[in-house]
């Protein structure tokens, strides 16, 4: 129920209290008979306002429990998705490191067969 049915229901409910309390004042009835009319709608109109919070609390303490598993669902797939997107990334960035590594491990080589090279040729000159 929205919070405009609720208030509408209100707005009714209280329209008619006020409605029976004035029409039985006018009543041409003694003041006794009076008072206690007036005493049994206003506990009826009270039992109707009571009945309608319980019901307007049920309702929105069962809204927001299907909001948070909502939410929680929501969350779990994010999360879910975030993983798989690290773990994307982490493949990514080890086959880059051992890029790296091959290409350093061939400069090393290429330093070290460059410096034989060069006293090679010192030693034979």
């Amino acid at each position: 129920m929205s919070s405009n049915t609720g208030n509408t229901l209100l707005a009714l409910l209280t329209g008619a209290a006020i409605g029976a309390g004035i029409g039985i004042l006018y009543a041409p009835e003694k003041g006794d008979v009076t008072r206690k009319k007036i005493q049994k709608n206003a506990k009826k109109t009270q039992k109707e306002l009571e009945k309608q919070l319980k019901k307007t609390t049920s309702q929105l303490s069962t809204k927001a429990d299907k909001a948070r598993v909502d939410f929680e669902s929501k969350l779990e797939d994010t999360l879910s998705s975030m993983s798989y997107k690290a773990d994307d990334i982490l493949v990514a960035l080890e086959a880059k490191l051992e890029e790296l590594r091959e290409k350093n491990a061939k400069l090393q080589k290429d330093g070290i067969v460059n410096k034989i090279e060069s006293k090679v040729a010192k030693a034979t000159k």
